[in-house]
């Protein structure tokens, strides 16, 4: 049995054995990277060159888009490259890394998903108060609370993670490396320690999450009373996939995290990782924003200038 001052590097879950199943799995994994890559990278550049874009809402999407990629850059291409070459290693510290970048990523994209919640709120229930609740410096000091409290909750569960003894082998049943795979190796009682943290972790989640849902609701009430049932059915078209992909990631990650061992089987596992770790990213860019019919047009805009210049 290894400990973890021995252990150098890790064993991710290979996916199944045969050529053509790997040969798969890299082609899908790279279709939904290229995907997210591609609508992030257009809101991203979209934004950032079209001046009337430059409001609370698009700066709130731009830095969703930069988050959705940085967690996306985290997990997937190390499972492709694995995929692709036939190999399963990660090295201690590269472990180590992808736990705090997604821990990061996580956190700080839920808590931004809650104040763009509440952008949405202000702006269709209070649109009077709009320019005094929500100035461009109080959006500045929102986005850098996301990102602070992403950094910390980060900081805390790697510290806490790698520094508990690992006797049980080297090998996360997991394509990345999850922080619940890796407390699975654990010999030490002092686990628990994470897994308080884990539990305080997802009850802030779970208030975030009911603070979304309460601005929504209240958002949908707004809505009921417009005239235009276009003007209706236009708000609950965008509002809906919003509160869909939010519940997704919600309802998986506390399964992910909060499940007892007795029902842990790597195949579940692994779906469920899938969407709450890879599918937002890839699918967050159509539904938050290439729906907008602004950033379509100043996308319209952009492709054809770029064009031009070449």
């Amino acid at each position: 049995m290894a400990n973890s001052s021995s252990i150098t590097h890790f064993l991710l879950l290979p996916f199944p054995g045969t050529t053509q199943l790997q040969l798969l799995h890299f082609c899908l994994f790279l279709a939904i990277y290229l995907a997210a890559l591609l609508g992030n990278g257009l809101i991203i550049t979209t934004i950032a060159w079209d001046h009337h874009l430059h409001t609370p809402m698009y700066f709130f999407l731009l830095n969703l888009a930069l988050l959705d990629l940085g967690a996306i850059s985290t997990t997937v291409p190390k499972s492709m490259d694995n995929s692709l070459w036939d190999t399963k290693d990660i090295s201690y510290a590269g472990c180590a890394a992808q736990v705090f970048l997604f821990a990061f990523f996580f956190s700080a994209e839920y808590f931004l998903l809650t104040t763009m919640s509440y952008d949405r709120y202000v702006a269709i229930c209070r649109p009077l108060h709009y320019e005094t609740l929500l100035g461009s410096r109080v959006c500045v000091h929102m986005a850098a609370a996301a990102w602070a409290c992403g950094v910390i909750t980060a900081l805390l569960h790697t510290a806490n993670t790698f520094s508990l003894p690992l006797c049980q082998g080297n090998t996360l049943h997991q394509f990345f490396c999850e922080i619940p795979q890796i407390l699975k190796l654990s010999c030490s009682t002092f686990y628990i320690r994470e897994l308080w943290l884990i539990l305080f972790s997802v009850c802030l989640y779970f208030v975030c999450f009911v603070l979304i849902v309460v601005s929504y609701v209240q958002i949908f009430r707004a809505v009921l009373r417009i005239p235009s049932q276009q003007g209706r059915h236009k708000a609950f078209a965008t509002c809906l996939p919003h509160l869909a992909v939010v519940s997704l990631v919600t309802s998986t990650g506390m399964f992910a995290y909060l499940k007892p061992s007795s029902i842990s089987f790597p195949s579940l596992d692994v779906v469920v990782s899938v969407l709450y770790s890879v599918v937002p990213p890839a699918v967050n860019p159509f539904i938050y924003s290439l729906r907008n019919q602004e950033l379509k047009a100043a996308l319209s805009q952009l492709i054809p200038g770029c064009l031009q210049k070449q």
